[in-house]
């Protein structure tokens, strides 16, 4: 008999008896604590973020859960005195619906959001009831039948459509599962902030790297693939690097390198190919580049393995600003000295030590060229506004104690007289 004429069974003849009772008593009691413990784990997950698996949705995976296993160990007990055929059918239920929440949860933290993931969320769901549907109904042997009936073979191996749905479902639950359990070790990597940003990154894409490998080595055997065959897959792998991917594989290991000996890394202050700016990220082929206003550029690894880099925070994040203003040669060169100083000292982010300085760099045609230096620690922040504020900060001081900004000036003499024939 299937599960549904079981259950219509069950409604004709328990319906009104203890044994329906009990069985409801018990699906209520499971989905009860379903919600209550389901809740109260999602609190400890909230309130302390090592017992965290993901970023939002864990209680929606709890709860079914939780009442899914309450249901399982009371139908233990309960079918020694009574048949279980409503419970088995809430299990059933429950499980199909804590199999779609935890596919869901585990696709949000795999895929990007998008709708390639709200399609993959809404295929898989239905998938799973129709599943569920065709079990109840007892007919799910026969769809299994009509399925293998349809195929093909190849050489030795019969492929249907049966084993390619199989076949599917395997890789990709497989490659979900190892991809998320990759993010999560990803995710504690990447907080350990005992650990240098740059290995952090590394050992990350190490670990994501083996989990996609050992993702395809579990994965194709339950397909029935042989791992052997893998063999003739790396020769041509190897032969197309050598013809036709070199630059990839170049991007590649460029990558590693560049995280490994960390002469460049997250967050310094650079310029390569003429563009400057902060690193914002190493990935794995490229690294972006994003420069003070904003823009953000994507340059191949190798680029910085093979060409000339300019890192400007390398072994000191400080960097040393210059800004030249002229005055008049009948000025205060001390009182000049001293405004320039306080205005630079005015600024929260000039650095009292060393502390700014002024002097002399040469005595032009219109006045005297004065160059003030300072100190700053984030220069990833910008130079132009820091440099506009201390000029405008001169200006008035000089306006107000009336020191001359020097321009440039003409004599024209005219000469009058006869002009010769």
């Amino acid at each position: 008999m299937s599960p549904l004429e079981k259950t219509l069974e069950a409604v004709a003849t328990q319906l009104s008896g203890t044994a329906t009772l009990v069985q409801a008593g018990v699906i209520a009691t499971g989905l009860a604590l379903g919600w209550f413990v389901g809740n109260a784990l999602r609190r400890r997950v909230a309130d302390r973020g090592v017992w965290a698996f993901g970023e939002g949705g864990f209680e929606r995976v709890a709860n079914p859960l939780v009442a899914l296993a309450a249901m399982w160990a009371a139908r233990l007990v309960v079918r020694k005195s009574y048949a279980t055929h409503f419970i088995d059918v809430a299990i059933g239920l429950i499980a199909a619906f804590a199999i779609i929440r935890f596919t869901v949860y585990v696709l949000r933290h795999v895929l990007p959001q998008g709708s390639f993931r709200r399609g993959s969320e809404r295929t898989i769901a239905i998938a799973i009831w129709v599943g569920f549907a065709l079990h109840f109904t007892g007919l799910l042997p026969e769809v299994w039948e009509a399925l293998d009936s349809v195929g093909f073979t190849a050489g030795k191996q019969r492929i249907s459509l049966l084993l390619v749905l199989q076949g599917l479902t395997s890789v990709a639950v497989t490659l979900a599962i190892t991809l998320w359990l990759a993010s999560l070790v990803e995710g504690r990597l990447l907080s350990a902030e005992s650990i240098e940003l740059s290995t952090r990154v590394v050992i990350a894409k190490v670990v994501r790297a083996l989990a996609f490998l050992l993702a395809i080595l579990v994965a194709l055997p339950i397909v029935g693939i042989d791992l052997t065959a893998l063999a003739v897959f790396s020769g041509a792998l190897g032969a197309g690097v050598g013809l036709g991917l070199q630059k990839i594989a170049s991007n590649y290991v460029s990558g590693f390198i560049i995280l490994l000996d960390r002469s460049v890394r997250i967050g310094d202050l650079v310029t390569i190919d003429n563009r400057h700016g902060v690193v914002k990220a190493i990935e794995s082929r490229y690294t972006v580049i994003r420069s003070l206003d904003g823009t953000e550029s994507i340059l191949p690894n190798e680029t910085l393995i093979t060409q000339s880099v300019t890192n400007h925070s390398f072994t000191d994040p400080k960097m040393f600003i210059k800004v030249k203003v002229s005055v008049g040669y009948d000025s205060d060169i001390d009182r000049v000295y001293a405004i320039l100083t306080d205005c630079a000292k005015s600024q929260a982010r000039v650095l009292a030590e060393p502390p700014p300085a002024a002097w002399i760099s040469a005595l032009g045609d219109n006045g005297i060229d004065v160059e003030l230096g300072f100190w700053i620690a984030d220069p990833d922040q910008g130079q132009s506004t820091l440099r506009g504020e201390v000029l405008r900060g001169a200006l008035e001081a000089f306006r107000a104690e009336g020191i001359e900004i020097p321009f440039p000036k003409r004599d024209v003499t005219v000469v009058t007289g006869s002009v010769a024939p």
